[in-house]
């Protein structure tokens, strides 16, 4: 599989290129990778703006990095789920749809985590931020519980450069076939950075 090379604060990963659709990505997985995790977070913790009094996280790839970021500042975090659970009261909803599924999703957030967000100033911390949905989807549901969405934290942004985000690196879009056409263990070019 073709891979795409990264370093973050030290620690280096060979990201496998996947398909999405119509392009390829360099597929970020935090899930399990307790070094790189706790690296982006040192990184990310370091430039925390000042007063950012509250962090929230999609689940389910970003949630060890908003925590290992939380244990580090103080700050306490919400995970906005993808679903409306049996528990929830008075849950907020947006749907959105991400590059990464390519279908829609919810973004939920629990009536019991509005009073902890209401007149707030979050910070919203997330893996890669690509096309934009879902940090525009949280902003809106963030906005409709009262909070101040003052930054967004990512490790990666990918595709078009953006200037809105603090993030520690960019990944670049692959052309669609450039997985399949490179082969296993070949680093492919980019289709745009």
């Amino acid at each position: 599989m073709p891979t795409h090379r990264v370093s973050v604060n030290g620690e280096v990963r060979e990201l496998p290129i996947v398909n999405v659709g119509a392009v390829s990505v360099a597929l970020l997985n935090l899930l399990g990778d307790t070094v790189f995790t706790e690296a982006a977070a040192d990184a990310l913790a370091a430039r925390l703006p000042e007063g950012v009094e509250v962090l929230v996280t999609p689940e389910v790839k970003a949630v060890p990095l908003a925590h290992a970021i939380s244990v580090r500042t103080g700050v306490p975090y919400v995970v906005v789920r993808k679903t409306e659970k049996p528990y929830m009261v008075g849950a907020r909803r947006h749907t959105v749809v991400s590059i990464t599924t390519g279908s829609p999703q919810d973004l939920v957030i629990d009536g019991a985590d509005v009073p902890r967000l209401a007149g707030r100033r979050v910070a919203i911390v997330d893996d890669v931020v690509s096309t934009g949905g879902t940090l525009t989807a949280l902003a809106e549901l963030l906005r409709e519980v009262g909070a101040s969405h003052v930054a967004t934290m990512v490790v990666f942004t990918e595709g078009d450069a953006r200037d809105d985000v603090v993030a520690l690196g960019h990944l670049p879009l692959f052309a669609a076939d450039a997985a399949e056409a490179a082969g296993a263990g070949s680093s492919v070019p980019a289709a745009r950075e």
